[in-house]
């Protein structure tokens, strides 16, 4: 098995959606529903333009695995305006959006190969802030896995109507 990371683009979309869709499978198979809801993010027309616009602000990485899109994330230079109630960093940085894998491809190490390629592409750019954020509902392994590839919760959030738990994470990068 190789894993390979390359940029993503515009043609790219379809397979990232197809990627949100299947983790929002696996998750509603967990009885996890609370993340992303019960039905497929392709679905939802302001899910496909918030990703469109991220990928539009940044760089998009796809990790293929042999060959197959396996995972992506998309990079740019600041949270979502959900977050713009948080305090600044201070700082330049970079901010993660959209991590998500196709689920036929899980524990093979394709999100965190996204994330250490985010964090080298970070600290090549002379950038010494990562940033995340993601849900910290239910028993937190998401906030785990984050932590696990080295970021460190900072502020905690809710957003919507239904207080959706958030947690926002940073890894120092100098």
């Amino acid at each position: 098995m190789t894993i390979t990371i390359r940029e993503g683009g515009p043609d790219d979309l379809p397979a990232i959606l197809g990627m949100l869709d299947s983790s929002v499978e696996w998750l509603v198979s967990q009885g996890r529903t609370v993340q992303w809801g019960t039905e497929p993010l392709s679905r939802h027309e302001g899910t496909v333009r918030a990703v469109a616009k991220a990928m539009g602000e940044g760089t998009t990485y796809i990790a293929e695995v042999d060959g197959v899109p396996a995972a992506t994330l998309t990079l740019t230079d600041a949270p979502g305006s959900y977050l713009s109630h948080l305090p600044p960093p201070g700082e330049p940085e970079r901010y993660v959006h959209w991590l998500a894998s196709d689920r036929r491809f899980k524990g093979l190490g394709a999100g965190s190969a996204l994330l250490a390629h985010a964090a080298e592409v970070t600290r090549r750019a002379g950038v010494g802030l990562l940033r995340v954020d993601c849900y910290a509902g239910g028993d937190r392994r998401l906030v785990a896995y984050y932590e696990a590839n080295g970021f460190t919760p900072t502020h905690t959030y809710t957003h919507g109507p239904d207080d959706w738990p958030g947690q926002v994470l940073a890894r120092r990068l100098d």
